[in-house]
């Protein structure tokens, strides 16, 4: 009898501190039915109990809905990041993304390349397949059906 079940990546497998890895799948980005982002040429960040994080490079976003934030928060292992705002027609997302500017050394490949948290968007897709949102309001890993928790996010895991 032959097996069709594809091996999924633990989060918990993933390191600490968090590797970065370069990844060819195709990652969308939807907000207010204008494609923001599309790419084959996105980063990914794992961190052990979170899903990863894609990043985006600069050229394959639509820039034009951008809108630069006030806000800025800190990252033990990448360093300062900036974050963006989405506005298309009269739809507005704060602090939908965030970049980079002047990461660590360890990821300086991604430097100003673009992430977007999927719950501040309408939709994310990975190879066509719809992302959900890690939970709570701070991380901003994307969930697919080959990654496998439980994830960090959620009020009861803030000491995990």
């Amino acid at each position: 009898m032959c097996s069709d079940t594809v091996k999924k990546e633990s989060v918990w497998e993933y390191p600490r501190p968090p590797r970065l890895e370069p990844s060819a799948r195709l990652v969308r980005v939807i907000f207010a039915d204008r494609v923001i982002a599309q790419t084959q040429r996105a980063f990914r960040i794992l961190e052990t109990s979170h899903p990863p994080t894609y990043y985006i490079p600069p050229e394959d976003v639509n820039r034009e809905f951008l809108v630069p934030s006030t806000l800025h928060t800190f990252c033990e292992f990448k360093g300062q990041a900036n974050y963006l705002s989405l506005k298309v027609d009269d739809r507005n997302s704060e602090n939908a993304g965030w970049y980079y500017a002047n990461p660590a050394a360890a990821f300086a490949a991604i430097r100003n390349y673009i992430s977007f948290y999927a719950s501040r968007v309408d939709i994310c897709f990975v190879d066509g397949e719809r992302v959900q949102a890690q939970p709570g309001d701070f991380y901003g890993g994307w969930i697919t059906s080959d990654i496998e928790g439980p994830f960090k996010g959620n009020p009861d895991t803030k000491t995990w």
